[in-house]
């Protein structure tokens, strides 16, 4: 009996192994190969624009502060007011400097009076150079404290160094103010400038003095922008060139974002691709293309990237089946199997 059982367990064993070693069979035989949707490639017309964005900026823009500490003693800074050149802003107390300066032209009127004196004996003899020389350097010190207190003074009045429009007002009068405290904003904002990034593959497109068009999103049509200045230095971090433009016509809000249309060769032949298709890697992009039966994943290069396309500029050729779907399910050099073969306009569309 206990040689039966111990048969029985010993069958139960090998049949439960053998199922164990057929599963793993039956599941590779369920996968099968990936479906996919493609598209063949092949040479399109490549849009003659580019578009990135941009911002609007004030011509000029300035944050009104004092140069020195104290007492505000007049202000006049009205909430969104129009301002021309030298409009006096606000007035710091200056009773100290101007007591200094007081007594500073007494000082230097007697220092003159010992002068002129000093200078008509030395005519005669009377005195010696040195002596001379005392009194004329009295004056000369005299006049120089004059101008480092005058310097003073001014800087006590605070005036709009352009015409421009006032922001709100930060600060009420009779405040105690610094260097460091904003008192309100001056925009010059009857012309305003584009602030853009161009990809580094696009810098050569621009150049100073030619135009690009913009266009807001409060507006159907586009505007015309002159490039003023370009930053010499691309930008290490983005690979991205500033660029600023000077808009013509009528001005737009400062800070408003726009589109910015950059011309490109006109004609121009080259193989686009659905966006989505394309896998971003941390050091290149790639696409999925079927090579016997298998997917093949290739690295690319790309140019143009307009509303759903890329252009392709190195990695495939025409005639490339390239997997458009089931795009995330692929793995490399496994089987797929093609469903359908898609046209780039309806998978724009989409």
């Amino acid at each position: 009996m206990k040689k039966l059982i111990i048969g029985l367990s010993f069958s139960v064993f090998l049949i439960a192994c053998k199922q164990k070693k057929a599963a793993p069979a039956q599941n590779n035989k369920s996968q099968g190969p990936t479906i996919v949707d493609v598209i063949i490639a092949g040479s399109s017309d490549v849009s003659s624009t580019v578009e990135v964005s941009g911002a609007v900026i004030p011509k000029e823009t300035i944050n009104i502060t004092p140069e020195i500490s104290g007492r505000l003693t007049y202000l006049n800074v009205p909430d969104g007011a129009r301002v021309t050149k030298g409009t006096v802003l606000a007035r710091i107390n200056d009773a100290d400097l101007q007591a200094t300066l007081h007594k500073t032209k007494v000082l230097l009127e007697m220092a003159q009076k010992t002068e002129q004196r000093l200078k008509k004996l030395l005519a005669i003899n009377g005195i010696n150079q040195a002596e001379y020389d005392i009194a004329l350097n009295q004056v000369n010190s005299y006049q120089a404290d004059l101008a480092v207190t005058q310097a003073q003074i001014d800087k006590t009045v605070i005036k709009a160094p352009f015409d421009g429009i006032l922001g709100l007002r930060q600060i009420s009068p009779g405040a105690y103010v610094t260097p460091a405290t904003i008192l309100s904003t001056l925009q010059q904002v009857d012309q305003v400038k584009i602030d853009f990034n161009v990809p580094e593959l696009y810098t050569n497109l621009i150049r100073k003095g030619e135009a690009v068009m913009i266009r807001s999103n409060e507006s159907t049509t586009n505007r015309k922008a002159v490039v003023i200045a370009t930053d010499p230095q691309i930008n290490a971090t983005t690979r991205n060139l500033k660029i600023r433009a000077l808009l013509e016509g009528t001005p737009i809000n400062p800070g408003t974002f726009v589109k910015v249309y950059l011309k490109t060769s006109v004609g121009k032949k080259s193989i686009l691709i659905p966006s989505n298709a394309i896998i971003p890697d941390a050091t290149a992009k790639k696409l999925i293309v079927i090579k016997e039966g298998k997917g093949v994943f290739v690295e690319v290069e790309t140019g143009i990237r307009n509303a759903g396309t890329t252009e392709i500029i190195n990695g495939i050729n025409p005639g490339d089946s390239v997997v458009v779907t089931g795009v995330l399910f692929v793995r490399p050099k496994s089987d797929v199997k093609i469903r359908s073969v898609k046209q780039l306009n309806e998978l724009v569309k989409q």
